[in-house]
Formats: structure tokens, sequence, C-alpha cells
């Protein structure tokens, strides 16, 4: 049997906001497979899907540019230990010089900006190792993407910690704008249901199917719920399908179609998605140094 630790309930709990208990029975049941215990719990719970904002776990800013003519911009995620660090200006100004840096030369990988020269003549590796011995914690580059526009570029920054890049065509810059914030608050996955990868959505119909059977209906009838429920879904995660949230009487697909705008694509990045945050408890750190202490 499977060692579940207290790390492991609590990542469940977290992508699935259920109890202890029932996240710790889930992993048991699954021999502490995390993929198949969150499932499981959906499957008997009928909780939704994990969101990227109940993933964030780790510290750092997204740095974003976008050049003035609104035809290319970029973002990149830098990640470092505390939230103090997070909150340094040179920290925070490192990260908007590599949005540049990465517009200026059209790099949308870590690879290949890491020996990227900055405008101060240093490699951006070399600026990374000075930063860290400065302010004495651990700072990594992590993601960037670089965008040139089919039609325009807006974007939107939550504070530091998300970041949005949305290329639209019509409309105008308030609309743009709005369309970012918009992204930022319902975080979608993708502009429109095509584009829902087909391995993602296999998934969810396997769960809802599983669930319609639990209520013992016949199988047309469990069809036409899983069907449903589908279709919710895709309205959920999709741009198109979700209400607007300036005006939820509406869906984003209505509200372009009023403003003969479309969306041509979307990035977004949530600084630490994805990323297990360690968890420290510093009064059994200090207790569990002074019984050391005591000892010697």
């Amino acid at each position: 049997m499977a060692d579940i630790t207290a790390s492991m309930v609590k990542e469940l709990r977290e992508l699935t906001g259920l109890g202890m208990m029932e996240c710790k029975k889930a992993l048991t049941e699954t021999s502490g497979d995390m993929k198949a215990a969150e499932d499981l719990l959906r499957i008997k719970s009928g909780a939704k899907a994990s969101k990227a904002a109940g993933r964030v776990a780790a510290e750092g800013v997204v740095g974003l540019f976008i050049v003035p003519d609104g035809k290319h911009g970029a973002m990149v995620e830098v990640n470092c230990e505390t939230d103090f660090v997070a909150k340094n200006k040179e920290f925070i100004d490192f990260a908007e010089n590599l949005a540049e840096l990465a517009v200026t030369n059209n790099l949308s990988d870590v690879a290949a900006m890491t020996d990227s020269v900055m405008p101060g003549g240093e490699t951006v590796e070399g600026f990374r190792k000075a930063l860290i011995m400065k302010l004495g914690e651990n700072i990594s580059v992590r993601r960037c993407v670089s965008h040139v526009a089919q039609g325009r570029l807006a974007s939107y920054l939550h504070g530091t910690k998300i970041g949005v890049i949305v290329d639209y065509t019509g409309g105008d810059e308030i609309l743009g704008k709005d369309l970012a914030m918009h992204i930022a608050a319902s975080k979608p996955i993708c502009v429109s249901k095509e584009q829902v990868s087909g391995d993602v959505l296999e998934r969810e119909r396997q769960i809802f199917t599983a669930q319609a059977a639990e209520s013992g209906k016949p199988a047309n009838i469990v069809e036409k719920m899983v069907e449903g429920r589908i279709a919710k879904y895709l309205a959920e995660v999709t741009l198109l399908g979700q209400p607007f949230v300036k005006d939820t009487d509406q869906t984003v697909e209505q509200l372009l179609a009023t403003k003969s705008t479309k969306v041509n694509d979307f990035a977004m990045f949530i600084v630490g998605e994805g990323i297990e945050k360690k968890s420290e408890d510093f009064a059994a750190e200090v207790m569990a140094q002074t019984k050391t202490s005591k000892a010697s």
C-alpha cells in the first residue's frame, strides 16, 4: 500500500476543495495516484475540474511588455522563494526587462533567453546569478511567450501575479482591455470549444458518465445528461462561452458579435501555477530545534 502523506492530502484538498478525510480515503483507494484520486472524488461528489487559481503555490512576478503600436508583445514569469523578494524593485525590474528583451529578440523559449544580452551588456544568466547573490534567494526564469498580433494586442496585469495578452481584431482599446481583464478573472483555457483538447474532453466525458450512471437512470437519459454537462463544461472553460464579467446577461461571444470583433488568441500567466510550494511550519521548526538543544 502506498504511503499517503499529509502533503498529498493537502494537495488533493486544494485541487478539489473537499474534506481531509475524503481526500485521504480517495488517495488510499487509488494507491496514491493523485490524478486518479481527483477523478474518483469528482465522480463521487460532482466536484468541478481543478481551477488554475487553486494551484498557485510559488512566489514571483509576471513581467509584461507591449510595443506601442500594439502589434508585438511578450510576457515572462520569474520566480523567487518569498513574497518579500517578489516585491523588491530590482526583482520586478528584472522581469519587466526580460519581457522587453523577449519582444526585441522574439523569444518564446527560456533556454534561448538565458544567453541573450541585456541592455547593460550582461547576459540574462549573468544578471540572474548576480541578483541571487544580492537578494539571497534562488531566482529562476520559468517561462516566456512572445506574440505577434494578427489584429492588435491588449494586455492586463493583476498586480504582478496574473498577466494576460489578448490578440483581437475589430473593436477598440477599451474592449481590448475589458477582454484581457475578463480572461484574468474567469481564466478560460482557450478561445472556443473547437480548441479544447480531445484528451481533456474525453476525461471530462468519462467523469460525467460515471457521475450520471450513479443516478440509476436509463442509458438514454444518462447519455442526455452527459451531453448537457459537456456543453456546460465547454461554456465554463472557453472564452466565447463564458458570461462576460462586466455584464453577465451576455456571453463573451455575444458581446463580440455586437462589436464586430474577433479574438484570435490569448496567453495568460498565473504566478506559480502548477508548482507546489514547500509548506513550512515555523513554530514546529522552532520546537524541534529547542528539543535538540535540550537533548544535547
